[in-house]
């Protein structure tokens, strides 16, 4: 059995990767900004307050698990605005880069400690983030947010490699949630991909890009 904790765990991607962890027999530590009902009725850990874009909530998650080991820290919490070229808003792009960059830097830096050899480190980021496939253009912040994760993916993954410590950049497919307005693929089919993916992990895959369909990803 393996100690979990996934962010953002109170309702889509992050609620449906608590409950097949749970199912399957994992701890799972629900880290969120609220709890939801379906959340409570996992019979997981749940830790809620926790904003990845304050360092002093991320202080406050630090706290409450009292040097707990974790084997996977799986930092799912994330936000989209969408901003064209002709709709900018600078604010809401600083937002999505608080959340979606910084916080998963913020998280692992800060669980570090809890982080021991042989331990993983999951960010879920986007295809929308891969300059080489972008084809389209738009959607400003996310793309710009997503980008600039894979960097701080695969920067963690260099110098946590003596720790033996693993990171990897997942993409979860075009699910539908709340996010992309109910359109694409179940969340229970990509989080089983998911899941897949991060038990397959070894340290020498570590700072590599995967959809959760199994195929590597482009930059």
């Amino acid at each position: 059995m393996a100690t979990v904790l996934v962010t953002g765990s109170n309702k889509g991607l992050g609620l449906e990767l608590c409950r097949q962890l749970s199912d399957r027999g994992d701890e799972v530590i629900a880290a969120c900004r609220t709890s939801a009902r379906e959340l409570e009725t996992l019979g997981v850990r749940v830790v809620a307050g926790i904003d990845v874009a304050r360092q002093e909530s991320v202080e406050a998650l630090v706290a409450a698990l009292g040097g707990q080991r974790v084997d996977t820290l799986i930092n799912n919490a994330g936000i989209m605005t969408v901003e064209t070229l002709a709709n900018l808003d600078l604010d809401r792009i600083r937002e999505q880069v608080e959340v979606n960059s910084l916080g998963p830097l913020r998280v692992t830096v800060a669980l570090l400690p809890n982080l021991q050899r042989g331990s993983k480190v999951a960010i879920l980021t986007s295809l929308m983030g891969s300059i080489t496939d972008n084809g389209s253009g738009g959607y400003y912040g996310y793309r710009i947010s997503k980008a600039a994760v894979n960097m701080v993916g695969v920067n963690l993954a260099h110098d946590l490699r003596s720790r033996d410590i693993s990171v990897v950049l997942l993409h979860p497919g075009m699910v539908a949630t709340q996010m992309t307005g109910g359109m694409g693929i179940p969340t229970t089919e990509s989080v089983r991909g998911l899941i897949a993916r991060i038990d397959a992990l070894t340290i020498e895959d570590s700072g590599s890009m995967w959809h959760a369909n199994g195929q590597r990803l482009p930059w």
